[in-house]
């Protein structure tokens, strides 16, 4: 359970760090070096024989890997698109949920087939495949590396304040969004890793626990694809209202997870929590652009994942102490439904904050404008009160 977790975690705790190295060497090289990562450290894995090595090949050097890989794929779409980015975003976030209903069935063909080594082994595949897809990242946007050396030149390593582009933190809008969502986190994950347990506990073993985790990732792709679309409809920053909505309906479909007697409602019940999901997951790209732009997106979706491990780290743990404290889940499906409500609460004043800072912007150029235009009017008023008496002088004599 530690390998698993370690992993989780890295995935999310190393995201400052991959948004710096993509600003420094772009998409392309970040994304095919943590593939490459990656694969060798799932490679290393299947061949191990104890477990102290896996928290290092699996939990660090994977996890890493897979954080260098997956945080650019994000960041290189709102180089091509911007127009229907919600849609993009979507799509490309789909192709998780699609894995999350399909690869369960094919690690347990493979587990009985093979041994857990051999899984690995072939699992390795897929990692060779996203290695390859990274040399198709072109960025359009130049990064640092070109901006500081010239594409021919020789790199030299900016300032660091341009390493670490804390200046994100200076946009209030994205400041509230960085420190609301996290907020949100801390009961959001709680049903996803307990679920399975509370529903034995419940049940017994006379229900198929797995079709809840089908119902959550198919219905998680599906709203990732129809909310990415309507996120395009939506102008600027109010597509945070999207994420506002899903995290009122996770909160309160996990306060219902304890009222649900019967197997039938606690379906309905992941059927609208994995819509709601996917509307969550889908527009952070899009909503990230919106609030900082093209050129601060990657270490602003960096820092945004950094602070979400976190919470996703400490929640679940904390449902699992209150489990063995009480003997039941139903509080800590209770609790955990407060987060996300508190967190959608504080995410509402995003597009207020966000507009009048945009008006902000805008009125500095025109005072300057309006500023300089009363000086030349008064420059030249007063020039032409000097005149006026040296003309009625020079037409007297």
């Amino acid at each position: 359970a530690w390998v698993s977790s370690l992993s989780m975690g890295m995935v999310f705790f190393c995201s400052p760090i991959v948004s710096i190295f993509t600003d420094l060497f772009g998409c392309r090289k970040v994304a095919v070096v943590g593939a490459a990562v990656g694969l060798a450290g799932l490679l290393a894995s299947s061949f191990v024989s104890t477990i102290e090595p896996l928290y290092f090949t699996y939990g660090i050097l994977f996890a890493c890997g897979c954080s260098f890989a997956y945080q650019p794929s994000l960041v290189i779409l709102g180089h091509y698109f911007k127009k229907r980015l919600g849609l993009v975003n979507g799509i490309v976030t789909a192709g998780s949920s699609l894995f999350t209903v399909s690869l369960p069935f094919l690690l347990r063909v493979l587990l009985d087939s093979v041994d857990l080594f051999n899984t690995l082994r072939v699992l390795c595949i897929l990692m060779f495949i996203l290695f390859l897809a990274g040399f198709t990242y072109r960025p359009l946007v130049s990064n640092t590396k070109d901006k500081e050396g010239g594409k021919k030149g020789k790199f030299k390593f900016p300032p660091g304040k341009k390493i670490c582009n804390f200046s994100v933190f200076k946009v209030l809008s994205y400041r509230i969004w960085a420190f609301g969502i996290p907020a949100a986190l801390f009961g959001y994950f709680v049903p996803y890793v307990h679920l399975m347990n509370h529903v034995k506990e419940r049940f017994g073993d006379s229900v198929p626990e797995e079709v809840l985790l089908l119902c959550l990732g198919i219905t998680s792709g599906v709203g990732r694809l129809i909310f990415g679309r309507v996120a395009d409809y939506i102008p600027g920053a109010k597509k945070i209202y999207l994420q506002v909505a899903s995290f009122f309906f996770i909160g309160l479909m996990s306060m219902m997870i304890p009222l649900c007697h019967v197997f039938g409602a606690l379906i309905a019940v992941c059927l609208f929590m994995g819509l709601f999901d996917g509307c969550f997951i889908c527009i952070m790209a899009p909503i990230a652009f919106e609030l900082v732009g093209a050129q601060d997106v990657s270490q602003a979706i960096g820092f945004l994942l950094g602070l979400m491990s976190v919470p996703m780290t400490v929640g679940p743990p904390i449902a699992g102490l209150l489990h063995d404290k009480l003997g039941t889940y139903d509080v800590a499906f209770y609790l955990a439904g407060v987060p996300p409500l508190i967190g959608g609460a504080i995410l509402c004043c995003i597009p207020w904050v966000h507009e009048r800072q945009k008006l902000k912007e805008r009125a500095k150029p025109v005072d300057g404008e309006t500023t300089e235009k009363m000086l030349e009017n008064e420059s030249t008023l007063v020039s032409n009160t000097a005149e006026k008496p040296v003309r009625e002088l020079e037409s007297g004599i």
